[in-house]
């Protein structure tokens, strides 16, 4: 096998100057380079070759197979993974929701409940002022009546005083004291 290798080496070294010869750049290969090499390869690799190379894309297919499983697997689980957490999310928000509900509820008529204490206190704050202003309203007039029946009631003294000592002389002064002394006396034998 070596010798035949040899020889292939030999031939490359040729000059191709219009004779028969192999060209070691595969660029450059034309159709029946290419062919010949395919050939000897074929033949001589054959057994080692075709077994190996079946063997490492049976093994490839094996691998990349056992891969695709896995990702399917891993994909499935995830999936599977996902929709509990969906499931899960969506009984949360119906939980949220049913609450939400209920807070809005319970919040609406705590509102109205709040409102009408609001409307009721301050009824009762207004009754109260409006009695405390009726009150106000009344002393002030009582104390407005009073001072007037003062004031009147001091110009009647005071008129009767200067009527009284205008028309007072001795001899009438005299006769009124007697007079009360003797209503007084006359009480205090009645006690006795």
């Amino acid at each position: 096998m070596k010798n035949i290798t040899d020889s292939f080496l030999c031939l490359s070294y040729w000059p191709s100057a219009g004779s028969f010869g192999f060209d070691t750049d595969i660029l450059a290969t034309n159709l029946i380079n290419l062919s010949v090499v395919l050939g000897v390869l074929i033949f001589f690799g054959k057994g080692v070759c075709a077994s190996c190379l079946f063997q490492r894309l049976s093994d490839l297919l094996d691998n990349r197979k056992q891969r695709i499983l896995r990702t399917i697997r891993n994909s499935e689980e995830l999936r599977e993974g996902a929709i509990e957490q969906l499931e899960k999310a969506r009984a949360r928000l119906r939980k949220v929701e049913t609450e939400a509900d209920r807070f809005r509820v319970n919040g609406y008529s705590e509102i109205e409940r709040e409102k009408l204490n609001l409307i009721n206190s301050i009824n009762t704050t207004l009754e109260q002022l409006e009695n405390y202003k009726n009150e106000t309203i009344q002393f002030e007039q009582q104390k407005a009546i009073h001072q007037v029946q003062q004031r009147v009631l001091q110009q009647a003294l005071q008129g009767a005083l200067g009527t009284l000592n205008s028309s007072l002389n001795n001899e009438l002064h005299l006769r009124t004291i007697s007079a009360n002394i003797g209503m007084f006396g006359a009480m205090k034998d009645k006690k006795n």
